[in-house]
């Protein structure tokens, strides 16, 4: 234990001659176990205090990371500022999905799709667990495309749900699953966020664009989590059955229903 003490006093010099910063080994290391007689050298003990002050340090890295993200990540951007004019009508702009878009686009789970937007509305960040990633190309479940955002106007949200969870036949319209009720009955609680009772649907209707055709719902939802006044779309393409919902709670909604309608009516896949 003496030649231990001696080599340490060597190695390591009584007083910090930067008191700042504090090097330390710690307790658990073989130096300092008494069934160990090994003796370590001056480049052993130097590789040691790197090493721990380097474990130190990566511990630190993170939490500065945290506290100070890229302004790229933290910023949202208007709508307006990167998407082209509509063409039908320029005082909104144009979104198109592709698949650099989403995990669904990417896997050719879902057709393509786009609708209109005002230019000050805002695409929103979806959780990983609802986006579908970690399930595509073979989901289970509904999960959620996109979401833009207008917190004076209202909100809108792409829902895609497997054909297979709504009929054993594969490709098939949206005419072979049943009528609208039927649809809306299953793909409710996507509309609203938590239930759908019956008396909350106060219109539905049918639309073709070309050889697509597509159910339309006007809902009052009291109770709903995405807002008092949901309009929504659907049709279904390929193994999956696509919903698009417009949401806006009541001082939006009188606002801006003839808004939300238009983005609604825009929506193509």
């Amino acid at each position: 234990m003496s030649a231990t003490s001696s080599s340490l006093s060597t190695i390591l010099p009584t007083r910090n001659p930067n008191p700042k910063i504090r090097f330390s080994v710690p307790l658990s290391s073989p130096i300092f176990s008494p069934k160990s007689e090994q003796k370590w050298s001056s480049t052993q003990l130097t590789a040691l205090s790197r090493r721990d002050f380097l474990n130190g340090s990566a511990v630190l890295l993170p939490l500065i990371n945290i506290s100070n993200p890229p302004s790229s990540l933290a910023k949202e951007v208007e709508v307006g500022s990167y998407l082209p004019a509509s063409s039908t009508d320029p005082s909104f702009v144009l979104f198109t999905a592709t698949s650099k878009d989403t995990p669904a686009l990417r896997a050719g789970n879902v057709q393509p799709y786009k609708f209109m937007l005002p230019p000050t509305w805002k695409q929103m960040r979806i959780a990983n667990i609802l986006s579908g990633n970690y399930c595509q190309p073979k989901c289970a479940e509904p999960w959620i495309e996109v979401k833009f955002e207008d917190e004076k106007q209202g909100k809108i949200q792409v829902v895609a749900a497997p054909l297979i969870r709504l009929t054993n036949k594969p490709n098939a319209r949206i005419e072979d699953i049943g009528s609208p009720e039927k649809l809306i009955a299953s793909l409710g609680p996507f509309v609203t966020g938590n239930t759908l009772d019956p008396d909350e649907l106060l219109e539905t209707s049918i639309e073709k664009l070309g050889d697509q055709t597509y159910y339309k719902y006007v809902l009052e939802t009291p109770f709903a989590l995405t807002g008092t006044h949901n309009i929504a779309k659907a049709t279904a393409k390929g193994s999956t059955v696509i919903l698009f919902v417009a949401s806006a709670n009541d001082k939006q909604w009188q606002s801006s229903q003839k808004t939300l309608q238009a983005i609604l009516d825009s929506f193509q896949v």
